[in-house]
């Protein structure tokens, strides 16, 4: 496929248009604004396609911008398109190489079409549409807990003014009515798809991982197969250490690299703590990591990451949690 590429299109994305470029093998750009909505994807393929950009010869690429980016790769990647949705940062540290000054849509888009055709970055596949409907599910609790909490402040925060205070517990206890409603709805797509439920029954079997973590694995990281490794996954959501050490003037300290799934991070910080209690395995790693003076809050940390690691090891063995195997072995453990 990538042999017979002779087109890039790099697409910079904001909430209401698309502004794309589309670079030929002579190096040559033609740009171009459609509407990000179903219509300017409709526009997007049929001017491509006038100027000889087809699935087959055109590589696309844009920026993991949530919401805003996902329906369009999602309408181009189902329509046969070679899609590519990068990681911000890869974009940022390609424009410091190249010395950029100018930031304008129109440059942006150019720069994704040039750090395309340069680093072929890898296909992106969208979810299934089952994992779409359950990560829609999951937002929407999260939304919905969020407006707790919010009301919540604003009821601590009010004087002994009895029609607010009504007004907001009311509130309040219809939010609640509502996110209970919207378990069920998760619970019920979970059980009635046997994929997602095996998945979860695996995650659910390590002690600290609940139901809402599995949920929010299973709608935001889809399959966890699809990772080469464990350390890919760990990777991806940003919970790998990340060290600033250089000769002598530099020894900063060792934390996580933060530069992947922020939903995810949140996700698994409270599970981490739960297990570092309650899990074996989790407990002896955070215990060893403490006697070695590791901060509280790093530890936490390495334990998020350790539950990722045992995530991606029942998930892909396909066998429950088993605490003999995640704990570390004799000769490791003591040096030996």
């Amino acid at each position: 496929m990538e042999n017979s590429i002779q087109f890039w299109l790099g697409i910079d994305v904001s909430k209401r248009k698309l502004d794309v470029a589309l670079l030929d093998a002579r190096g040559k750009f033609r740009s171009r604004s459609v509407p990000n909505d179903a219509s300017g994807f409709a526009q997007l393929m049929k001017w491509l396609q006038e100027r000889a950009a087809t699935p087959g010869t055109c590589h696309v690429c844009m920026e993991a911008t949530g919401p805003y980016s996902e329906a369009c790769a999602t309408s181009l990647s189902d329509a046969g398109w070679l899609v590519s949705v990068v990681n911000p940062l890869r974009v940022k540290g390609f424009a410091q190489s190249e010395l950029l000054r100018n930031k304008n849509d129109r440059a942006d888009a150019q720069l994704l079409a040039r750090f395309c055709s340069k680093h072929a970055p890898e296909r992106w596949v969208a979810a299934p549409a089952h994992v779409r409907h359950l990560r829609a599910l999951v937002d929407r609790l999260q939304v919905l807990k969020d407006m707790v909490q919010q009301e919540s402040n604003r009821l601590e925060a009010l004087d002994n003014d009895a029609m607010l205070r009504q007004s907001i517990g009311e509130h309040i206890q219809w939010l609640k009515r509502c996110m209970a409603d919207l378990q069920r709805q998760i619970d019920d797509h979970i059980d009635g798809n046997p994929d997602l439920r095996e998945d979860a029954a695996l995650m659910q079997s390590i002690p600290g991982l609940g139901p809402v973590t599995a949920a929010k694995v299973l709608a935001y990281l889809g399959d966890v197969r699809r990772f080469g490794n464990a350390k890919a996954l760990a990777a991806f959501l940003g919970v790998t250490p990340r060290q600033r050490q250089s000769g002598t003037s530099i020894n900063g300290r060792t934390m996580l690299s933060r530069s992947g799934h922020a939903a995810m991070r949140t996700a698994l910080y409270m599970p981490a703590v739960v297990a570092m209690q309650h899990n074996r395995a989790v407990k002896a790693f955070g215990d060893r990591l403490r006697s070695q003076g590791m901060a509280p809050k790093a530890v936490i940390g390495a334990c998020m990451h350790k539950l990722a690691l045992l995530i991606f090891g029942v998930v892909r063995s396909g066998k429950a949690f088993d605490v003999s195997l995640a704990m570390p072995k004799l000769d490791f453990q003591d040096g030996i």
